[in-house]
């Protein structure tokens, strides 16, 4: 299966029509979004064209192609407003035989593991920044931020195809 994967849009409308545009040239199946879709919460300026009711507009006809998680600026009331769950913590996903623990990342990460198996993936965003790092019995990865990278680094996506995550800027 081959599936893009994107973390933090934090509700711009700008960012999130150029990752549609990528999802839809890229060929994947499915689009798995890390969290903090549509709020950029109180420690993040506001991003290019914040319009979180645009967002929506934009995300909702995927339903059948998204695949997501809660982010920490996610809340219940964002669930009213999207035709596809987003509440869940985390989620198991088997794709190109790898076990893959994905969440947003403000409660489980590196510093505090989920149960992970030898050889699993941990992926998550909430950092904002890509990362891709054997930690021995697991690998960490980490998409970035669609809408407000952090640390110089570009605004970006993976790929995920023939177990390889290869990293894409939006820009």
């Amino acid at each position: 299966m081959k599936l893009l994967i994107a973390s933090d849009i934090h509700g711009s409308a700008y960012w999130c029509r150029k990752l549609i545009s990528a999802f839809e040239n890229s060929g994947a199946e499915k689009m798995l979004l890390l969290g903090d879709i549509l709020y950029h919460g109180p420690r993040n300026d506001l991003p290019d064209e914040y319009a979180p009711k645009a967002v929506i507009s934009m995300l909702n006809p995927l339903k059948e192609k998204l695949l997501c998680v809660r982010g920490n600026c996610d809340t219940e009331v964002d669930q009213m407003v999207l035709s596809f769950p987003v509440m869940a913590e985390y989620a198991y996903v088997y794709a190109d035989g790898l076990r893959i623990f994905a969440t947003h990342g403000h409660k489980f990460n590196c510093e505090n593991l989920p149960p992970l198996s030898n050889g699993d993936i941990l992926l998550h965003g909430h950092t904002h920044i890509p990362a891709n790092e054997d930690h021995g019995s697991y690998t960490y990865v980490n998409p970035g931020s669609v809408s407000i990278p952090k640390e110089g680094s570009a605004h970006s996506y993976i790929i995920l195809e023939n177990r390889a995550f290869t990293f894409y800027s939006l820009e």
